[in-house]
């Protein structure tokens, strides 16, 4: 018995050594290094995807807040009768938790070692902040126009089909490119902007595989590409710009930090805004009115317009598209038009302008995209269905909670 074990741990020896070889004559044969960097973040601290926790894995660049914060007021509502929504954000590890109605704070709660002071990762809700910012160049003067190709900012968008993309295709979610976006598989293109040391290389590397501007196709390289433009276009890095025009005016009580790709970098424009989550919350107060911070419109008002319509288009489930604007999520609550930021895990920036409301959770997971149901399903069923499909399931329990505090505050 004692032999057979033996034998057996030397095979086994023998087995894990021929997997890390192999792995590693993958690794430098495919040039993709950015895994050992991958490997070492995640398996190796005892995780098995990225964090909300990530900002000291990365160089970073500061998004500084003003001289001068815009305090909130407070009205706090107690938790009392809302346990089934406490229980519900439990479920999915929620960090924070936080109701805002204008300038006044009605509910704010947090779980763990997670508090008022902490930064986490935005993830991808940051891709609306991008959104913004290209809009403040068009508006400077600094843009010419939504419908700029990219080639008149980056002259590697030209030939093989990339001068036809637009500024306009990258915010819609529609420029063609064959980015691959995952969130499990290593060897995507989101792993390697994440993990990776060059990112101006691979967005560079993209090829046109689809006409732009017809079919609605989430891909994180297209916000990479945006936030190059940016840079171009203002001669400014893309947190000094942010902190510039949007971070400094919202009287951001604390300094946001964005990751960077390597040492004196570029920021990942993709993902990796890290902030607490009132000033997440401040954001929210910004589009849910509409742009405006007490009487200066940090948006430009026609730009709001247009980043909160949905182009005309299809998604991939062959369903117009009423889910996506011009880099925000869109959606319609019981008749109040809805604008949100999101990330993977459940990183939610939520702003509802008829209300004036606003709603933000931070977290280590989120629940599944509504799809339609396999087989058959009645036409009646598939419309019932249809506008919820790509938006999170959870989102909704977090409106209804939203609704819920400003009932009860009101009372």
């Amino acid at each position: 018995m004692v032999r057979r074990i033996k034998k057996g741990m030397k095979l086994l020896g023998w087995f894990l050594l021929v997997v890390i070889v192999s792995l590693n004559l993958f690794i430098v044969l495919s040039g993709r290094f950015y895994l050992y960097r991958g490997v070492y973040y995640t398996y190796l601290q005892g995780e098995t995807s990225p964090t909300i926790y990530d900002l000291d894995k990365f160089y970073n660049a500061t998004v500084h807040k003003g001289k001068q914060s815009s305090p909130w007021s407070e009205k706090k509502v107690a938790d009392d009768g809302f346990e089934k929504y406490l229980n519900y954000a439990e479920k999915w590890s929620s960090t924070s938790l936080l109701v805002a109605h204008g300038d006044t704070i009605l509910f704010e709660k947090y779980w763990g070692d997670h508090h008022p002071e902490t930064v986490s990762n935005s993830f991808s809700a940051a891709k609306t902040l991008v959104s913004i910012l290209i809009g403040c160049a068009i508006e400077d003067g600094d843009i010419k126009s939504l419908d700029e190709p990219v080639k008149n900012y980056l002259p590697e968008f030209s030939g093989k089909g990339k001068e036809k993309i637009t500024i306009r295709h990258l915010l819609m979610m529609a420029s063609g490119l064959d980015w691959t976006e995952s969130g499990s598989n290593p060897l995507s293109e989101n792993a390697e902007s994440y993990y990776g040391s060059d990112l101006r290389g691979l967005v560079n590397r993209q090829q046109v595989e689809r006409k732009p501007g017809e079919i609605f196709l989430y891909q994180s390289g297209n916000t990479q590409i945006l936030g190059f433009i940016l840079e171009k276009a203002t001669k400014k890095d893309l947190a000094n710009y942010a902190s510039e025009k949007i971070w400094k005016p919202i009287g951001a009580e604390s300094d946001a930090f964005w990751s960077l790709d390597k040492e004196n970098g570029d920021e990942k424009a993709f993902c990796c805004l890290y902030s607490t989550t009132q000033d997440f919350a401040r954001l929210g107060v910004l589009l849910a009115r509409k742009g405006n911070w007490k009487g200066k419109q940090l948006i430009p008002e026609w730009y709001f317009k247009e980043m909160i319509q949905n182009p005309k288009m299809e998604t991939e489930e062959g369903v117009p598209n009423t889910r996506y604007g011009l880099h925000v999520w869109t959606y319609k609550y019981h008749g109040h038009e809805v604008v949100y930021c999101r990330g993977i895990k459940g990183q939610y920036v939520i702003a509802i302008p008829d209300q004036d409301l606003v709603i933000v959770r931070t977290g280590n997971k989120r629940a599944p995209d509504v799809e339609f149901p396999k087989g058959r399903i009645s036409e009646e069923k598939r419309a019932s269905i249809a506008p919820r499909i790509g938006h999170p399931e959870d989102l909704f329990e977090y409106l209804d909670f939203g609704h819920a505090v400003l009932g009860k505050s009101s009372k």
